[in-house]
């Protein structure tokens, strides 16, 4: 036993047995374990914070994520607000050009009917006034005196009067 007493894990092996009945007499056992109480009360609350946080950011991320499904729709009804307006646009302008061929076309019609009955008096003057011509010269050469020059004005005024009628 005495080689036991004088070897130096013997001797270190005291010390630290003194040294812990130091310590926990003067009471430095309590004080690690407030010191290390303290420290897990603090690792805890920065693990709450952390949860809490995360479980914001993940609301937040929802609500974005929500948002943004949102807008999605809102544009897809827009884009299909903007087609529907311009097929109406469309459908509109057609109508439009339809109606304007439409007006175009009659008034087209008319003018060439306005021109064609135009072209007839003008034909049926230039008929009269031949005929009225023609039948005087022949009145003139057939007919002698004044019975015949009176004859031939009244016949002509009569017969300029009907055919241009």
């Amino acid at each position: 036993m005495t080689g036991m007493v004088m070897t130096a894990e013997f001797w270190v092996a005291v010390a630290f047995v003194i040294f812990a009945a130091i310590v926990w007499k003067v009471g430095g056992f309590g004080m690690m374990t407030k010191g290390l109480d303290g420290r897990a009360k603090r690792i805890r609350h920065e693990l709450d914070e952390a949860k809490r946080l995360r479980e914001e950011a993940a609301a937040v991320l929802a609500d974005f994520k929500r948002r943004r499904a949102e807008a999605e729709k809102d544009a897809e009804r827009i884009v299909a607000e903007a087609h529907e307006e311009a097929k109406r646009i469309d459908a509109e302008g057609h109508a439009r050009l339809e109606d304007y061929i439409t007006r175009r076309t009659r008034s087209a019609e008319q003018k060439i009917a306005q021109a064609e009955t135009q072209a007839a008096a003008q034909v049926r003057a230039a008929a009269a006034d031949a005929a009225v011509k023609v039948s005087e010269m022949l009145l003139r050469e057939r007919l002698q005196g004044q019975a015949a020059q009176d004859l031939v004005k009244a016949s002509l005024g009569d017969v300029k009067t009907r055919l241009q009628a």
